[in-house]
């Protein structure tokens, strides 16, 4: 595993892969690499809590419980259980042991053993917790009350929305409303190569979604992101990782937590993550951006939408 993708650009593989961009190519899976996972510039979020596994196996469920226990405050689920990954039980369910209600009523994370995406949810929940504790009350919530919404779908878009950015969410912190327009306006070339030093000092991406890092595990061209755009002051790029870290899962939360806020996809802004500097050696290229196959040209003007104006303003922890 490398710390940068070996990606080529010819228009043959572009064609290609221009209906695949939402497939992940995982045709091995990579083995319990500790040292290697460290030096994945995409997996930086997940670092101190990769940093604290003790062990060269694939870690079980006993490892991502003790990493638990060692973490203060200790961690919880909205309704004050405290957090504990449990082994997945299979067939049909009654609903207070299917996920999200076993999850939100006892604290407990149906997880498989040996399985990379049940082990990347582990770490994401001890990376960001509070953010994901409101993405399972919100689950919960729209399982459980009763709208016109959810009538027409099972899911409903509330739950489509959280999905999405549970499974394939970046978070992406900015002190730049008009580096946000470029990100929301599908402008990848003025942002990434164009602003790449304004960009590189006031925007950031940390993968927030356990399916996109699985993903990452092996990148490829077409991963794209889900980015939630919140906003911060210029110190926080100054600001040690952990410290970002926690301030990044407050700020989340504390969006999740207002009812009228991601109920919908279209506040979700796509993230070619190959596109962001130092996630390829590619991208140190100009031509790379002029791959319109993966730099997909999209929707203008989601201002109506536009987390920048109605999220929660950072201030320094």
């Amino acid at each position: 595993m490398s710390n940068n993708a070996q990606l080529t650009i010819s228009r043959e593989e572009c064609v290609a892969q221009r209906d695949s961009d939402k497939l992940a190519v995982m045709e091995t899976i990579p083995e319990w690499n500790k040292a290697a996972l460290l030096n994945l510039h995409a997996f930086e979020p997940l670092h101190p809590v990769i940093a604290r596994i003790g062990t060269d196996d694939f870690p079980s469920l006993d490892v991502c419980n003790k990493l638990l226990a060692e973490q203060q405050p200790v961690i919880t689920v909205q309704n004050g259980h405290t957090l504990r990954f449990v082994p997945q039980e299979y067939g049909k369910l009654p609903f207070e042991a299917q996920y999200e209600p076993r999850c939100f009523l006892k604290g407990e994370v149906p997880t498989r053993a040996n399985n990379w995406h049940d082990l990347l949810n582990a770490l994401v929940w001890s990376t960001f917790p509070r953010a994901k504790a409101a993405i399972n009350v919100r689950h919960y919530r729209a399982l459980t009350e009763v709208h016109d919404e959810v009538k027409r779908s099972q899911r409903g878009a509330v739950r489509d929305t959280n999905t999405l950015l549970d499974e394939s969410g970046v978070i992406v912190p900015c002190a730049d409303k008009e580096l946000a327009g470029l990100l929301r306006d599908f402008r990848w070339k003025e942002l990434f190569w164009q602003r790449r030093t304004e960009m590189q000092s006031s925007m950031g991406f940390y993968l927030f979604g356990h399916g996109l890092y699985e993903k990452a595990l092996q990148p490829y061209i077409g991963m794209t992101g889900q980015g939630l755009l919140l906003p911060v002051e210029p110190e926080f790029f100054n600001w040690q990782l952990t410290q970002r870290l926690v301030h990044l899962d407050e700020l989340l939360a504390e969006y999740l937590s207002v009812p009228q806020h991601c109920r919908s996809t279209r506040e979700l802004a796509p993230v070619p993550l190959l596109g962001v500097p130092g996630w390829s050696r590619e991208n140190e290229r100009e031509i790379f951006y002029g791959n319109t196959a993966y730099f997909r040209p999209g929707r203008q003007s989601r201002a109506q939408c536009d987390p920048l104006s109605t999220a929660p303003s950072s201030v320094a922890g």
